[in-house]
């Protein structure tokens, strides 16, 4: 009667929930969920038979005196006690590894559906979110099922026939039992939703401190600068004393039936017991089956309490739920491609046919714009910053959808080729290079898994990396540390171009690569960029225009369009906006100093 209850109001709420939880996850576990159910099954009967025995004993011993009889049932009970100890064990072990193995693959499904996303699709969130999402919303799949197969095969199967031996030994005193339930029921109901919020609670002040955490951590350089440790600790610390209130008020709640159930389950054995002792002393019952029917009765108490607050204990869960199936019922931005074809660079030119696009709607970043990188030659991209440079990139790598016009590839439209061949046609090194946590080999050979030793020093040796990766203590195995802070910015530079020059792609692109170095580390970061570009067709984002004055095209890019194309000389003779440009970084009386650079570089 109180698991009924309980599951109709919880099937009606989350019936689809739970029914879609046992099609895409359950149903491939079947068998040791078959298996774990008949292991309660087997607990269960020992659970009861275990409260018939106690009867018996009773009445052997103080009725009948059979000491033969009470030896026999003593030894019924170790055997019964080791049974449900092995399918207690088994279920357990059971029940664990289908939980263990269905959030596994749901952090696989998860982190599968993160990187079938664009850049867009992150471009209003934290990525804390999406962390808390793989170590928390995960588990709630396997956390739901875990509860119901629990209340299923042992609690529901031990209440059945803890209440059989109640009703066979005293079907009067079992009565009593159905005291709890009423109380119970209402009481839980009353605070599924409080639950459900307080939950939703936890889960964002869980987030926002990961994400306190995550920046205090990548942006600790600046902290330190500007003295902002106590700010970054009252942050971490609102966050966790909002957890901890969060935490203690649900406390409150998941145990507040508690006392009221113990009062009511007082009443009833109270009950019992007077009602019990009155038919033993005065009407002249058996003791064993009053005895039977107290240890049937009290063990049946557990299990009952733990099913009328079913509903509750999955309220956290289901929310977790929820969240993960938001996520993974939405389309991925980033499909997979099985269908389109592979792109096989050949000369290698690029083209841009009347490119429009927005990051936002009716807030154009690209107009129309056109150029054409010619096979085998360095483009430079100038002008500036906001004017879409940097967009032209994103839009190659198709980490974007423009939203008109034509992106090709020796004339073959970039939308209808697959991204992964697309990817593996380009080489992308940008001004803030990334480094896995790993060691240097781990980095250099990110792009090409496969290569030898002999290639992955050639590669390092052609971008001037070699020399200064063998004074590390470990050479090629030192860690980088953390987004490489183990490395210089030049070091780091270095080793990307060595990761390119694994890489061998056909198409190169190259975002400020040289922005935040030194003259020294320039020198060297522009001869490995002449090694990785020599024969390939590049595309190079400048701000310092030193850097590109060897170009074979610059083009001037402003507000989203070409204002200004061709050579250096010509555009430098020409005196339109290149020669502008040109002449606030280098302004007449200091030209020889560019020269000086040129020379150096």
């Amino acid at each position: 009667m109180l698991f009924s209850a309980t599951g109709l109001t919880f099937a009606a709420s989350h019936g689809g929930t739970i029914r879609r939880l046992w099609k895409e996850y359950a149903v491939f576990h079947w068998k040791r969920y078959a298996a774990a159910f008949a292991l309660g099954g087997v607990t269960a009967g020992c659970t009861a038979l275990t409260a018939y025995l106690v009867g018996h004993l009773i009445d052997k011993a103080y009725v009948d005196r059979d000491v033969t009889a009470i030896l026999l049932v003593s030894g019924a009970v170790v055997v019964i006690f080791t049974v449900k100890g092995f399918a207690s064990y088994g279920r357990s072990i059971l029940v664990a590894q289908v939980t263990n193995q269905i959030t596994a693959d749901t952090q696989r499904r998860l982190f599968d559906k993160i990187v079938q996303e664009t850049l867009g699709y992150f471009a209003d969130k934290h990525s804390s979110d999406f962390i808390a999402r793989v170590v928390y919303a995960a588990g709630s799949p396997a956390a739901v099922l875990n509860t119901l197969i629990n209340s299923l095969g042992r609690d529901v199967p031990t209440l059945i026939g803890l209440l059989a031996v109640m009703l066979l030994q005293a079907p009067v005193f079992s009565l009593a039992s159905f005291l709890v339930a009423p109380p119970a029921i209402l009481t839980v109901q009353r605070l599924v939703k409080q639950a459900r919020k307080l939950t939703s609670d936890q889960y964002s002040s869980s987030a926002a401190m990961l994400v306190a955490v995550q920046e205090t951590i990548q942006g600790l350089r600046v902290i330190k600068s500007f003295n902002l440790e106590n700010d970054m600790r009252r942050r971490v610390g609102e966050r966790i004393d909002t957890i901890r209130a969060t935490s203690d008020e649900m406390a409150q709640v998941v145990n507040r039936p508690g006392p009221m159930m113990e009062v009511f389950g007082g009443i009833a054995v109270a009950i019992v017991f007077a009602y019990g002792g009155h038919q033993v002393i005065v009407a002249g019952a058996k003791p064993g089956d009053f005895f039977s029917f107290v240890t049937a009765f009290l063990l049946a108490y557990e299990p009952a309490k733990r099913l009328s607050r079913l509903h509750l204990s999955l309220s956290g869960s289901l929310y977790g739920v929820e969240l993960l199936l938001n996520t993974l019922d939405s389309k991925p931005s980033e499909p997979i491609e099985p269908d389109k074809p592979s792109l096989n660079v050949k000369s290698g030119s690029i083209k841009f046919d009347k490119v429009s696009f927005g990051y936002r709607e009716h807030e154009p970043v690209l107009q129309s714009l056109s150029f054409v990188a010619a096979p085998g030659s360095i483009t430079a991209l100038i002008g500036p910053s906001g004017g879409g440079k940097s967009t032209i990139f994103n839009l190659i790598l198709r980490l974007y959808e423009i939203d008109r016009g034509t992106i090709s590839i020796d004339n073959h439209d970039i939308v209808t080729v697959s991204r992964r061949s697309l990817r593996e046609s380009i080489s992308y090194i940008g001004q803030d290079v990334f480094m896995f946590n790993g060691t240097i080999r781990e980095n250099i050979v990110a792009g090409r898994h496969e290569a030898t030793q002999e290639q992955i020093i050639a590669a390092a040796k052609a971008a001037y990396a070699h020399h200064f990766i063998m004074e590390f203590p470990r050479g090629y195995d030192s860690p980088v540390g953390e987004l490489g802070t183990q490395l210089s910015t030049g070091q780091r530079q270095r080793i990307a171009i060595a990761r390119a020059l694994l890489k061998n792609a056909p198409l190169i692109l190259l975002d400020e690569p040289t922005s935040a170095l030194d003259a020294a580390s320039e020198k060297q970061v522009n001869d490995a960029i002449t090694t990785l570009c020599t024969g390939r067709t590049t595309l190079v984002i400048a701000h310092r225009l030193h850097t590109v004055t060897h170009a074979d095209c610059i083009h001037v890019v402003e507000n989203g369009t070409i204002v200004e194309s061709g050579p250096h000389n010509v555009l430098l003779t020409c005196g339109g906006r290149y020669a502008q440009l040109f002449e606030l970084q280098f302004p007449r009386g200091s030209r020889s100093s560019f020269h000086d650079h040129e020379r150096m570089l």
